[in-house]
């Protein structure tokens, strides 16, 4: 389980890492597709921290919950 410390770095990824691969390769994680993202729910997602994080986010767009990524956008590109 991880501690609020982690759990922001974490939801901080989804909104700072690109896709390192595929049809969406460069594309921020936040910004990818529902379609694309049920679509590695159903094949398997990755191995490792790109997959947890690829599996946060489909949980978010699947319970409609993009507008918590909004503070972490504006914070991540402020300076």
């Amino acid at each position: 389980m991880m501690d609020p410390q982690q759990q922001r770095e974490h939801m901080m990824l989804l909104v700072k890492m690109r896709m390192p691969f595929g049809k969406y390769k460069d594309r921020l994680l936040c910004d990818l597709p529902e379609p694309y993202l049920v679509w590695f729910k159903q094949k398997g997602f990755p191995k490792g921290k790109l997959g947890q994080l690829l599996e946060t986010m489909y949980e978010i767009k699947l319970n409609g919950l993009e507008k918590i990524l909004e503070p972490l956008k504006r914070d991540a590109f402020k300076s």
